[in-house]
């Protein structure tokens, strides 16, 4: 199993800035590919980005490019994952999820919510206008 726990939510005015944090532990953490999601009040839960566990370039979905980064970092017995948001837009308010997969090929880092097996309890980030 592997634990995920979110930190760094809150209210935030338009262009301002968050981080969330990620904190994942557990079996597997050294082949875990991990992910944001988030999903606002009536809509589907949608991706944001992600990195796998072997590296590579990150991918993010076309409304946070070139706003947001992400970064992992690999400690003996967790495995941190960060969102850095800049310029928020009132439309970023959502519960934002950290998801794990310890099944995906390296170099792949999963872009739909059915590639993960573990999720966070989440953490809201709302932007005000």
């Amino acid at each position: 199993q592997v634990q995920l726990v979110e930190s760094g939510g809150g209210l935030v005015q338009a262009g301002g800035s968050l981080r969330l944090s990620c904190a994942a532990s557990g079996r597997n953490i050294n082949v875990l590919s991990m992910g944001w999601f988030r999903q606002s009040s009536g809509k589907e839960r949608e991706f944001v980005s992600a990195i796998s566990w072997s590296g590579g370039s990150p991918d993010f979905s076309d409304s946070v490019k070139g706003r947001f980064t992400v970064s992992r970092e690999n400690a003996k017995n967790t495995v941190y994952l960060y969102l850095q948001m800049n310029s928020l837009k009132p439309e970023d308010t959502a519960v934002y999820y950290c998801a794990a997969s310890d099944n995906l090929p390296p170099g792949i880092p999963g872009t739909t919510a059915v590639e993960y097996d573990y999720w966070g309890q989440g953490t809201q980030v709302i932007v005000s206008s």
